[in-house]
């Protein structure tokens, strides 16, 4: 019985470090930025905020990172153009938007 208690235990941790995946990190985010959101953010494409223009970011980041990550994996809508949800890449991971987010926000600051 004590072995079997072990060996469950062991299993449990074991499963759940398997399903913790790394947090994005900022190399994560330029390559996602390379990826998918250059494809609207080097232009402005749709009302997108120009990739590095301060002017263009500043009214969004006022609004906080929360509501930047927000609009990012959920979308938006709004009077000046639509992001759509991850950017349009429907396969990104929450960290992955979050971490191109991040990376497109330094660079306007």
């Amino acid at each position: 019985m004590k072995n079997r208690k072990v060996l469950l235990a062991a299993f449990g941790f074991a499963l759940a470090a398997a399903s913790v995946a790394p947090a994005a990190n900022a190399a994560d985010g330029e390559k996602v930025f390379k990826s998918v959101c250059f494809m609207c953010h080097q232009t402005g494409a749709g009302g997108a905020p120009v990739f590095g223009n301060k002017a263009d970011w500043a009214p969004r980041i006022k609004q906080g990172k929360p509501t930047l990550y927000k609009h990012a994996l959920g979308g938006f809508t709004g009077n000046n153009g639509t992001m759509p949800p991850r950017g349009g890449g429907s396969s990104l991971k929450d960290d992955e938007v979050k971490a191109a987010v991040d990376f497109m926000v330094a660079k306007a600051q």
